[in-house]
C-alpha cells in the first residue's frame, strides 16, 4: 500500500499494521467474531449485483525497482469485477497452464510463484482467456 514518505507515512503504516493484527485477533476470539459479524462485517448476499460483476472492471498500478535500482512501472487491467469476475477466471487459466503448458521438467518440485513457474505462458494465457492486460508503463 502506497504511503506518504516521512513520519506522517510511517504513522500511517504504523496505523494500518495495528488495525490489521486488532481484526485478525478479534476475528480468532468467538465473541469478538460474533460481535463482528454481527454488526460490522457485510452479510452473506450483500455482494455486488450480476450487473455490477458483469460490468466491473480495475485498473492498477505497480512501481518497482530491478536490483540494479532500475525503476519498472506497470499497468494490469481487467474488464470484470476484481471479486466476482476475475479471481475465478484466473485461477482457471492458472490451473488450466499448469496442466497443459508447464512440464514437470520445468518446475522441478519446491515453492514456486506463480509468475516463477508459469511466467510469460500464464500471462499469455489471462491476456486471451481472462481479459486481463499487462502493460510496462513510463511515468
Amino acid at each position: 500500500m502506497w504511503m506518504q514518505d516521512g513520519v506522517k507515512g510511517q504513522l500511517s503504516s504504523y496505523a494500518l499494521s495495528a488495525g490489521l493484527f486488532g481484526f485478525s485477533t478479534a476475528m480468532m476470539i468467538t465473541p469478538s467474531r460474533e460481535l463482528l459479524s454481527k454488526h460490522v462485517l457485510p452479510k452473506s448476499g450483500s455482494g455486488p449485483s450480476e450487473e455490477e460483476q458483469e460490468n466491473g472492471y480495475y485498473d492498477i498500478r505497480f512501481f518497482g525497482q530491478t536490483t540494479k535500482k532500475q525503476t519498472i512501472n506497470t499497468k494490469v487491467t481487467g474488464d470484470k469485477d476484481p471479486g466476482y469476475g476475475s479471481t475465478s477466471r484466473m485461477l482457471a487459466q492458472a490451473a488450466l497452464c499448469l496442466a497443459q503448458d508447464i512440464s514437470k521438467e520445468t518446475v522441478d518440485g519446491g515453492f514456486w510463484t506463480p509468475a516463477s513457474a508459469m511466467g510469460e505462458h500464464l500471462l499469455a494465457r489471462l491476456e486471451k482467456y481472462a481479459g486481463l492486460s499487462f502493460e510496462v508503463i513510463d511515468e
